[in-house]
């Protein structure tokens, strides 16, 4: 104890003698300092100033000492001093500091807020073992251009017994009624094939998941629920396992319970937020028997470990080769039919990826102008501190030690902007979800967490190094007889200067092609937003129902149509009867305007009389069904024919309605009332159109022109999912428990749910536009106004570097106005030059986000003109006030003090 206790005194003796020798030298250094400033401004030499300075404080030695000091002290304690240093620079000049640290703020916060959102949805692993081996099964008939149309059960199994799969599993998204509870509850649910949870590699945090082997042909009398579920509805009961419960009126027993954090794989909320799973071999009721072309779902996989996609897309299209000639009849070769392996992280993102590029190229663009600005004021910094740097030069300090030192301090402002931007980001990330829809893929998974924070400090230290070293490099090269005789170098003013001038090119180019990809976007939702509809919202409220499936149809109340009837027109009834209600109607899910999922659609094969043989493979078509009352409800005229009547009922001949668009594509220059078509490959019933109605963009907002067919619900029994429409002045939310009391009196255990109006429908769909435009919008009006503090603070310095030579001319009988126009003259040039090239950088970046514009060309001369005509006025009013103050100069005062 006494030798380590000697030790640690000797270790501290030591240390502090470095360090009092290390202060002795600092304070002989600035007398050396002194002493050499006033040897130079009497004319001497540099290098015999520094001679002559020391000889007179006795210390010959002083100047090799102080040269030499550092490099006797080790690499962590030249960084400490370095650090110190940089530190006592930033308290020193605490305005200049709070400007550099907030702009740093700004950027790398706005770029650390997206960067979180695409980690989540572009960058980050699924959550399932060996993600990259999940694949989704696209199986499309481009010969008759329908896409995405499912795999039938037995094209599953030729996908299971191919060899290229350890998995292949159907998925079919949907719902269920869960009663037994206080209310009958609907929940969001799947029905999968056996092995679906082994495909994805997950397994129950309680009990267990199907048994993937299971080779039952109908559905298993089993569930799996989600934790979400079980603690809801079951109050996390730990008796769970085994619990009986009723789903869709089917006796179901529960085996199993998912871990809290587990999330179902999906491109919608409503299936990443599934609750519920039943199994089975979809070769038993309730679906239809086993056929080809009967397509049930989409079919997901596990490709065998070690097995590359494309060696498996290979085999798969030797596989389809194989298929098509082995059923001929069941794949035209008009039809085309193809299968593509989509890894699953990828279809999962769909087409919001090219967004959410867009948006992370826009903040990237705002975190460059956020540097350029910051190097700018460190290059104003560099002309009132050349005197310093020109004295420790001359008292024989390395370029090397001065460059360090202030990169040092511009790492050090970098960062600290850097983490104030997280902690702001931190605190504020309940309201940045705010502003992200829910629609975007894996929502849910978005956060800040700490692989966000080294995203932020590795921008920083990258920001700072980049940013900081060109500043540091032309404070390094002073000329030190100039800058200690005038106060700053002529050499390195005019190469800052350039440097000035090149930065703010840049940054208002940088600005110019932001504003301008926002002008688009602007633009695009405008033209999108304000388009015709063919439909009117305005005063219509949607509330959705869900009719039991049971998997033995003997036992479904409404198995018929004329059975749906029955409790339709009385629950429509009763809905008319309700406070501010004026009409009412009811269809399926796919009949709601943009507010279904494309798992919604009905997609039906159309074969017309005459035209398509029994053996080719139709066009396929969609379908809504609806009652009469639709039409008249959402405001859909009708161009010819007529619409549905109270006559058109299950025993009458069937009837369709057909929109301009699905006449023009199959019945072109015809008459398509009283043309009879078939919509289904095994039923021999024939439906005659009745009528036309004018195109609606009920679809999507960007296309009025998809063929669709609507079919009256009181013929059809064809769908569960049910929404009723009612239109008069209404609250969403009171219509909401009426609508529900009337369909629970009628039948207590059908579930209410989701009631929103069409307008906030209609938005809903816009939402993925929206948040990209405004979030490119806010991007630009930042980046406008940082370009206009950086043309601002350039024309400043140019004003306080040019104040002699302006003085001079103002003595000599210059008009103010002269000098008015000289400066702005300034910034015109420079914001001409940073337009140019902005112009061609605007050029390239809308042709790249062509795809995401709509009824604006992505090289729109009003936007371009307009958007140009903006920065160079805000160039000219930041150029403004510094031309002000350069034409109110006073001659005399200005020439005294220079």
């Amino acid at each position: 104890m006494r030798f380590l206790r000697r030790f640690f005194i000797r270790l501290s003796n030591l240390t502090t003698g470095r360090r009092a020798d290390q202060r002795l030298r600092e304070e002989m250094a600035e007398h050396v300092a002194l002493q050499t400033e006033e040897k130079l401004r009497a004319g001497m030499s540099p290098a015999e100033a520094r001679r002559q300075a020391a000889i007179k404080l006795g210390g010959a030695e002083t100047i090799r000492e102080g040269r030499h000091a550092e490099h006797s002290l080790p690499f962590y304690e030249n960084l400490a001093q370095d650090l110190s240093y940089a530190v006592r620079m930033v308290l020193r000049s605490p305005g200049f500091s709070f400007i550099a640290v907030a702009t740093m703020a700004l950027g790398i916060g706005a770029t650390t807020a997206i960067y979180s959102v695409i980690d989540a949805t572009l960058l980050h692993p699924l959550p399932y073992p060996e993600p990259s081996q999940l694949v989704r099964i696209e199986a499309n008939l481009p010969g008759v251009g329908a896409h995405d149309i499912g795999v039938s059960i037995l094209e599953l199994r030729d996908l299971q017994n191919s060899g290229i799969f350890q998995y292949a599993s159907l998925d079919f998204s949907g719902s269920s009624n869960l009663t037994g509870g206080a209310q009958p509850t609907r929940v969001a649910a799947k029905a999968v094939t056996a092995n679906y949870f082994a495909m994805l590699g997950v397994g129950a945090q309680l009990g267990r998941t199907f048994d993937p082997h299971d080779a039952t042909p109908g559905f298993i009398p089993e569930v799996v629920i989600s934790d979400g579920l079980w603690k809801r509805a079951f109050g996390a009961d730990p008796d769970i396992l085994g619990k009986t419960v009723r789903v869709d009126n089917d006796v179901n027993h529960v085996i199993g319970v998912m871990p809290p954090g587990f999330r179902d794989q999906g491109t919608t909320s409503e299936e990443r937020n599934t609750e519920m799973w039943s199994a089975g071999g979809f070769a038993a009721p309730p679906f239809p028997p086993p056929l080809r072309n009967s397509r049930i779902a989409t079919a997901f996989a596990r490709l065998k470990p070690g097995l590359p996609l494309a060696s498996a897309q290979a085999h798969i299209d030797a596989l389809v080769a194989s298929l098509k000639k082995q059923y001929p009849a069941d794949y035209p070769a008009q039809a085309g039919w193809t299968i593509r392996l989509i890894p699953l992280a990828e279809s999962l993102v769909g087409n919001v990826r090219q967004s959410l590029v867009l948006l992370f190229g826009a903040v990237g663009l705002v975190l460059l102008i956020s540097c350029v600005n910051v190097a700018n004021l460190l290059l104003a910094r560099a002309g009132v501190r050349g005197r310093e740097m020109a004295v420790r030069q001359a008292l024989g300090a390395a370029r090397m030690r001065l460059i360090r030192q202030l990169l040092t301090e511009s790492l050090l402002l970098f960062v600290l902007g850097g983490i104030a931007g997280f902690v702001i980001l931190f605190c504020a990330q309940r309201l940045l979800l705010q502003f992200i829809p829910e629609s975007l893929p894996r929502f849910n998974d978005i956060s800040i967490s700490w692989g966000v924070l080294a995203f932020a400090v590795v921008v920083s230290v990258a920001a700072g190094t980049i940013f900081g070293l060109a500043p540091a490099w032309l404070m390094s090269r002073l000329d030190l007889n100039t800058t200690l005789r005038l106060g700053r170098g002529s050499n390195g003013s005019r190469q800052r200067s350039r440097l000035r001038h090149a930065l703010v090119i840049g940054e208002l180019a940088l600005s110019l092609v932001l504003m301008i990809a926002a002008g688009l976007l602007l633009r695009s939702f405008w033209d999108l937003f304000k388009v015709p509809l063919g439909f009117n919202p305005s005063h219509v409220t949607a509330i959705e129902t869900w009719l039991p499936f049971p998997n033995d149809p003997r036992t479904d109340r409404y198995g018929t149509a004329t059975q749906e009837a029955v409790l339709l027109r009385e629950v429509l009834r009763r809905n008319r009867t309700l406070p501010g209600v004026e009409d009412a109607a009811v269809g399926d899910r796919a009949a709601l305007p943009l507010g279904h999922r494309q798992d919604d659609l009905n997609l039906f094969p159309l074969f017309r009389e005459g035209q398509d043989a029994q053996g080719s493979q139709p066009p396929l078509i969609d379908a809504s069904i609806v009652s009469p009352e639709y039409f008249h409800v959402l405001g859909m005229a009708l161009v010819r024919g007529r619409l549905f009547v109270d006559q058109d009922l299950e025993a009458a001949p069937l009837v369709a309605i057909i929109n301009q668009a699905a006449a023009r594509v199959y019945w072109p220059k015809q008459d398509p009332i009283g043309k009879r078509v078939r919509l289904s490959t095994t039923k021999p019933d024939w439906t005659t159109i009745v009528g036309v109605i004018a195109d609606a963009r009920t679809e999507s907002l960007a296309d009025a022109g998809i063929p669709q067919v609507y079919l009256d619900i009181y013929q059809q029994r064809l769908t569960k999912d049910l929404a009723f429409f009612l239109r008069g002045q209404i609250d969403p939310t009171t219509a909401f428990a009426q609508v529900r009391t009337q369909i629970q009196s009628v039948d207590p255990n059908l579930p209410v749910f989701r009631g929103e109006t069409l307008d906030d429908v209609l938005s809903s769909s816009l939402s993925v536009r929206r948040f990209s435009m405004v979030m490119v919008a806010l991007f630009a009006g930042t980046a406008l106004l940082l370009a206009g503090l950086g043309i601002y603070g350039t024309i400043s310095y140019l004003v306080n570097e040019q104040s002699r030579e302006i003085a001079i001319r103002l003595a000599l009988g210059a008009q103010r106005r002269d000098v008015l126009k000289m400066v702005l003259r300034q910034g015109l040039t420079l914001a001409a030059v940073g337009a140019g090239v902005g112009l061609l950088g605007a050029f390239i970046v809308s042709h790249l986000m062509a795809g995401l514009l709509f009824g604006v060309s992505p090289y729109d001369l009003t936007t371009f003109a307009g958007v140009t005509l903006v920065l160079t006025t805000v160039a000219l009013a930041a150029s403004y006030i510094p031309a002000l103050r350069a034409m109110r100069l006073d001659p005399i005062t200005t020439l005294h003090a220079e």
